[in-house]
């Protein structure tokens, strides 16, 4: 079974955290400015530091972990196929 947890949580977390898509710290005329569509060296500087806490929290102190079972089945019906391949194959 696959771990996706972290792959999720960091892209959800780099999405929500792009400076000026959602909010931006410190904005160009106020502390917090919403949606500008801008950055600045400070901002980027600043959710970087949010990013890394928040990932840190979330993967390393509370854990959190999504496991899923697809890439197990996958192996499992493409070992399958390789087997009937090569009975095919072989006349086995």
């Amino acid at each position: 079974m696959a771990d996706w947890g972290p792959v999720i949580i960091a892209v959800v977390l780099f999405v929500i955290l792009c400076p000026g898509l959602l909010f931006q710290i410190p904005g160009r005329g106020r502390i917090i400015e919403f949606g500008n569509m801008q950055t600045s060296g400070a901002s980027i500087l600043v959710h970087g530091i949010i990013y890394f806490g928040l990932i840190t929290i979330l993967l390393i102190a509370i854990g959190v972990h999504i496991y899923t079972g697809a890439s197990f089945l996958l192996s499992v019906l493409f070992t399958c196929m390789y087997v009937c391949a090569l009975e095919d194959e072989f006349d086995l």
